[in-house]
């Protein structure tokens, strides 16, 4: 049996008596790609906040490596990386200084900051450019820093935000590949992705959030099973039937 690497239990968030969670509960195994989609306002980003440990729950609870966001929240830091939809780069800096740096402040030593960079960079295809300026880098280039960024330090669980948005198809399937590399060696993934056919190539399981609950939860398989032969239904026609196709600005 699967060995849960994250449990999330009954997790609740309101901001001015709106409720943004309620009630939302999974789990992720140990090695798993798991999606969490959602339209824009339906919970998604909240509930990530709070699985991270940026944000305290109301009430609720997760578990991560068998540590709580609530109670132990720098030993959950200590073993997630975060790769942020928004660039979190020093663009004035090298790539390999980028990573350095961040390095640094997870509290790495100067050697193993160095040599885990490199390393990283390696895995990304940005060894020849490691010493070049990040704001001479291309978009792609930039997407995928930012996600080394996220592996300084050996995070055992990783949160991916919308990792390939605005980039070029080769950086987007060397991303996919770099992804599909991690979890072959054992690490464990949320996956946040507007663009269905990357949930639907990368997740073993995902669930979609709407109006802060998670209105459904299955492999990509199973969920456009249910509304059609799988082979022809794609998982936005899923997504589309389930949040409706009204705007969400």
């Amino acid at each position: 049996m699967a060995e849960a690497f994250l449990v999330a239990k009954d997790l609740h968030k309101s901001f001015n008596h709106i409720k943004a969670v309620d009630g939302v509960s999974f789990t992720i195994d140990k090695g798993e790609i798991f999606g969490l989609l959602g339209p824009n306002g339906a919970g998604k980003t909240t509930t990530i906040r709070m699985l991270s440990t940026v944000l305290e729950p109301d009430s609720g609870d997760v578990t991560i490596g068998g540590y709580s966001v609530r109670r132990d929240a720098d030993a959950v830091r200590s073993i997630i990386g975060v790769c942020p939809q928004e660039l979190a780069l020093y663009e004035e800096l090298s790539a390999i200084d980028n990573l350095v740096f961040f390095g640094r402040m997870a509290g790495l030593s100067g050697r193993e900051a160095r040599e885990q960079a490199m390393s990283h960079l390696k895995l990304l295809g940005l060894v020849e450019r490691a010493k070049g300026r990040v704001d001479k880098f291309s978009g792609g280039m930039k997407r995928r820093v930012n996600l080394a960024i996220s592996l300084m330090g050996h995070p055992q669980l990783l949160f991916l935000d919308e990792p390939t948005v605005g980039i070029d198809p080769q950086s987007r399937n060397n991303i996919y590949e770099t992804i599909e590399g991690l979890r072959d060696k054992g690490m464990t993934i949320l996956y946040t992705t507007h663009y269905m056919e990357e949930a639907d190539r990368l997740c073993k399981r995902v669930a979609i959030v709407d109006g802060g609950q998670i209105i459904t939860m299955d492999t990509p398989r199973n969920l456009r099973s249910q509304i059609g032969p799988p082979e022809q239904v794609t998982l936005e026609d899923v997504f589309l039937h389930l949040t409706g196709r009204s705007l969400r600005d």
